[in-house]
Formats: C-alpha cells, sequence, structure tokens
C-alpha cells in the first residue's frame, strides 16, 4: 500500500535527505524544509520503502503539497 508524505507548510524545499529506495521507519527525516529562515525535518510516519519524491532541492511548495510517496510494509 502506498503512503503520501504530505508538506503542513508552505515552504522552499531546502534538502532532501532520504533518496528513493531508502528503508524507513517512522521518525527518520526525509527532506528538511526552510521557511521564514527556520529549518523543519519533515519525518516519516510510517515504516516502509520510499518510492519516489515529488519534490525537489529548491523548489516552493504549499501547504498539503505531495513531497513523497512511501510503499508501506
Amino acid at each position: 500500500m502506498s503512503h503520501e508524505v504530505i508538506a503542513e507548510l508552505a515552504a522552499n524545499v531546502w534538502k532532501i535527505v532520504a533518496k528513493p529506495g531508502d528503508k524507513i521507519s517512522p521518525d527518520d527525516t526525509l527532506v528538511i524544509l526552510e521557511s521564514m529562515k527556520m529549518e523543519i525535518p519533515v519525518a516519516a510516519e510510517v515504516t516502509g520503502t520510499i518510492t519516489s519524491f515529488a519534490v525537489a532541492e529548491g523548489d516552493t511548495i504549499d501547504e498539503g503539497t505531495v513531497i513523497a510517496i512511501v510503499e508501506t510494509d
């Protein structure tokens, strides 16, 4: 089953920490967003494997934007 990681705020994608194919667990950092000069880590909510990212470093995203797709275990 697929799980979408969703942005909880409008921000810039500062850094993508994980990569497709990585096995992840809850609380693993996937990306770091930047908003108002603050770095905000986006953590995994499920255990699984990252299938793909829907954003790239430097992108400006809105609240509700899909960041990544995770295939759950």
